[in-house]
Parts: C-alpha cells; structure tokens; sequence
C-alpha cells in the first residue's frame, strides 16, 4: 500500500516538474516573442491616447477600458484562431508573406508619419468637445478598436513567427499569454499617460511644496510626453518593419540586403573588441530603420500619385 502510495506521489511530482518546465519555456518564449514585437506595442501605446483627448475626465478611463476590451477580442477571437490555423495547416511561405504585407505596412506608417512632419502636410487629430454623446462615444470606440485591429494582428504575427517551431499547443499558450500581457501592458500604460495631467494637478493642489513642484512638472512634461512617445513609435515602425523585411525576404531567397546588413554588422562587431556587440546592433537597427524608410516612401509615393490621378479623373 505505502509503496503504491509513494510511486503515486513520485508521478505527481514528475508531472509538477514536466508542467512547471513547461511553463517556464512558455513565459520564456512569450517574453521573446513579445520583445520582438515592441516596436508595435511602443506605436499602439503612442496611437491610443489621441482618443481620448478632449474627452470629460470622468470618461477617460472608461473609453480605455472599453477599448482594451475589444483590443483583447480581438487578439484571442479574430486573430489567434486565425493564425493558429494558418501556421498549422498554410504552406512555409505563407507566414513569411504576410509578415513582408505587415512590414510594408509598418515601413509606410512610419514613412508617411516622417513625409507629414517634414511636408507640414500632417494634420491634427480632431478633438472632441469634452461633453460626447453615448452613441459619439460609441462610434469613436468602434474606430479605435478598428485601428487596433491591424496594430494587435502585426503583434500576434510577430510573435507566432518567434514560435513558429514549436508544437501547436505551446504556441496557442505563448500567444494567449502575449495577448493577455501586451494588452494589460499597453492600455495600462495609456491609462498612466492619460491620467497623469489629472494626477499632476491633484498634487499641485496640495499645502506640500514639494508635492506642487512634482505635481506642476507632471502636468508640463506630459505634452513632452505625448511628443518623445510619438517619435519614439516612429522610429520603432521604421526599424521593426525594415528588420521584418530584411529577415523575412531572406526567408523567402531574396537574401542580397539581408546578406549586405549581417556582412557590415559582423564587421562592426569584429573591429571594436569591447563594445562590438552593441556597435553590431546599432548598425543592423540603423540599417533596417534605412530599409523601412526607403521601402515606406516608395510607398508613400505611389499613393500620392494614384491619389492625385484620382483626383484628376474624377
């Protein structure tokens, strides 16, 4: 009896060891899939916030919540199942293309965010008046879940990519877990950024002078704010779009930028000892930013012609 009792519980702890391991190479494998795509998470953080601009303080948190609601729908109901599938039953090359579609894209978001600002072609966001309707509410909510929508598929896309050779089981957990941390993890950040004039001026509004400092230079650094995440985001766009074309061309045989990129990379790398690695990535994060700018305002570019030869036409 005492000998079957201890071989069950010998089971048990094999069993406990086997699914703690297999935990750890899931949280491990969604930390790399998630960094991998941070220069996303980095642009849905910078995108969010204009939503909500103008809108009545008490509103605020609410719009976000409802808007991380339907980003986290939309990850685990329209996005997952599809990628599953698609990384189960598509061709090799199927994966690959999409990823060169979401790169493209990322490349002409970030070139076209670049042209606006050098043209001075680029527009405010409208404003909302403070005082919005349910059904205004509503409306607005529905277009920004519908923006991140394209933003959580490059997201998701990455990070199968990252997983791509794993069994089907690990990568749904890997990619349920970023789903679930990205999201917490964006629109948490956008509740920070959002609240923080409000916060800034509950402690400007204290006896403490010490608490007015912080709190005035919270509620003067956050459009600072608002501008370094804005840059930041499009830079990451141009560097993790042109990295995704580069790798993913390579994938897909056309391998001369991604061979020129890895060939100057090892050089750096080799002729400075000390800091040769980070001199390395430098370079290949430079280089792809290049790459993503050079393949967005190709982009750009074409749209405007057919823009305007629409316009001519019509």
């Amino acid at each position: 009896m005492s000998a079957g009792l201890f071989g069950l519980l010998d089971d048990i702890a094999a069993l406990a060891k086997l699914a703690a391991a297999s935990v750890d190479d899931v949280g491990a494998a969604a930390g790399r899939a998630s960094a991998k795509a941070a220069g996303v998470v980095v642009d849905d953080t910078a995108v969010t916030p204009q939503y909500v601009q103008g809108v009545a303080a008490e509103r605020e948190l609410p719009i976000i919540k409802k808007i991380a609601v339907g980003s986290l729908r939309n990850k685990l109901l329209i996005i997952l199942p599809a990628a599953l599938l698609l990384s189960q039953f598509a061709p090799d090359w199927v994966l690959p293309v999409i990823l060169v579609a979401g790169g493209t894209f990322l490349a002409y978001e970030g070139a076209h965010k670049v042209w606006g600002k050098l043209s001075g072609h680029g527009h405010a966001e409208e404003q909302t008046t403070g005082e919005i309707g349910p059904e205004q509410e509503k409306t607005m909510v529905a277009g920004a879940i519908r923006t991140d929508l394209i933003l959580s598929a490059e997201i998701m896309v990455i990070a199968l990519d990252s997983v791509a050779d794993e069994p089907f089981l690990t990568r749904a957990a890997v990619l349920v877990v970023v789903a679930i941390a990205i999201t917490i993890l964006v629109y948490g950040v956008v509740a920070l950024i959002v609240k923080m004039d409000d916060i800034g001026l509950a402690l400007a509004q204290r006896s403490s002078a010490a608490a007015q400092r912080v709190g005035l230079a919270m509620v003067r650094a956050m459009p600072k704010l608002l501008t370094v995440i804005s840059v930041v985001g499009t830079a990451a766009m141009l560097w993790v779009g042109g990295h995704i074309l580069l790798v993913q061309l390579h994938e897909l045989g056309f391998d001369p930028p991604y061979d020129l990129v890895h060939h100057l990379e090892e050089e750096v790398h080799h002729a400075v000892e000390s800091i040769g690695a980070v001199l390395g990535w430098l370079v290949n994060t430079a280089l792809s930013a290049v790459v993503g700018l050079v393949v967005g305002a190709v982009v750009v570019a074409v749209l405007q012609v057919v823009h305007r030869v629409r316009g001519a036409d019509s």
